[in-house]
């Protein structure tokens, strides 16, 4: 970033720390450097501290929003990484190419996802889906594109569900004397589903349990409906009513009402616990450094998966659009009952069994050529509705 002219000296300062040290104040500085791009993709503007401890070619983002006391939920700090100017720049202007697809569609249009490329390669794509070979992307959004490059598939079929006939049996738990973890089944007046971890409301320091609310099929408004959680060999305990429901999210919000509190653990081959959830640049890194999630359902068990878009538009199964969706793993990776699980990735600097939250398992592909699971991020539902894992 070239730098404004000092009043006091005619010479181009080249970065942010040639500026700082310069003398021009925090205020100053911040207002140039978000000018400059440097604090887009955050969840606040970062202090100047973080600018001045990237090198020349690194700008920060914010990667999660972490608990420091993992006993207390609303204790949340952001944690920050360093990356490539380029990388960030490529992959800002991607979201923004897929907000405007989002926000404007065109004919054919069945959603858009972005896909970071790796850091070396400092580019992003943008994956958009179309219902025929005829459909056309509008000249202004490959104006708008620049140097991102767009990749149009055609998805055939979406209306043709296939239902996969059911071969596992559900995790039920023995007895909930330690609680109800996320992972396991859980029962609504229509259906089963997985629990997922506690779901934490700041405004009213209220914690809630969490399941797909596509689960309470059949019933135009599931609020106050109950949520129960069976025990094997002994009579359901009920969790819970709903209080809240959000059908585009997907996600049906209980409020306790019984002798079991909602829990931050995940009954994974090895119990994880979650320590707070990933941002959308967050995700966005994982991507690039091809990292893996896992999952937890109540009939798939554990599963693990590579991330296939970020900031994914769906519009493959309503008559609306679902924003601020993640991809990933495979088709294989969720079946009917393991909606309400959330996809998670270990938590490099916390303890060992901490985890992050990634996203909010609701739905597979079932056409010919796509295979992974989307659901909602764990950031657009903090952005939408308030809520943190």
């Amino acid at each position: 970033m070239v730098g404004q002219r000092s009043d006091r000296s005619s010479q181009s300062l080249e970065s942010p720390r040639e500026r700082a040290d310069a003398g021009i104040d925090r205020r100053a500085f911040l207002r140039t450097a978000v000018s400059g791009g440097f604090a887009l993709g955050v969840a606040h503007v970062l202090g100047a501290d973080d600018f001045l401890a990237a090198g020349d070619d690194e700008v920060p983002i914010v990667t999660a929003l972490v608990r420091t006391d993992p006993e207390d939920p609303f204790s949340i700090e952001e944690r920050v990484r360093h990356v490539p100017a380029d990388w960030h720049a490529a992959v800002e202007k991607a979201f923004e190419l897929n907000e405007l697809l989002a926000r404007i569609g065109f004919t054919g249009y069945l959603g858009s996802a972005v896909v970071p490329g790796d850091y070396e390669s400092g580019t992003a794509t943008v994956s958009i889906g179309v219902s025929s070979e005829g459909a056309t992307i509008p000249e202004a959004i490959r104006e708008f594109a620049d140097d991102v490059s767009i990749n149009t598939e055609t998805i055939i079929d979406v209306d043709d569900v296939e239902v996969r006939p059911e071969s596992a049996r559900p995790r039920i738990l023995d007895t909930a004397a330690e609680g109800a973890p996320a992972g396991v089944a859980c029962e609504t007046p229509s259906s089963m589903a997985t629990l997922g971890p506690a779901l934490h409301y700041p405004p009213e320091e209220r914690s809630f349990f969490v399941t797909a609310e596509h689960a309470y099929e059949g019933m135009p408004e599931p609020v106050g409906e109950p949520l129960s959680l069976p025990i094997r060999g002994a009579k359901g305990i009920e969790l819970g009513r709903v209080a809240r429901a959000h059908p585009v999210a997907d996600v049906a919000v209980v409020e306790p009402n019984g002798p079991v509190a909602p829990a931050s653990w995940i009954d994974a081959p090895t119990p994880v616990r979650v320590r707070g959830q990933l941002t959308k640049y967050g995700l966005a890194d994982l991507l690039a450094r091809e990292e893996r999630l896992e999952k937890v359902g109540a009939l798939t068990g554990h599963t693990t998966g590579r991330i296939q878009g970020v900031d994914a538009v769906t519009c493959f199964t309503d008559d609306f659009c679902r924003r601020g969706q993640i991809r990933w793993g495979g088709e294989m990776d969720l079946t009917d009952g393991d909606s309400g699980s959330v996809s998670y990735y270990a938590d490099p600097e916390g303890d060992d069994e901490d985890v992050l939250v990634a996203g909010f398992n609701n739905a597979r592909t079932w056409w010919p050529g796509q295979s992974y699971v989307w659901g909602i991020s764990a950031y657009r539902l903090t952005e939408k509705h308030g809520y943190h894992f």
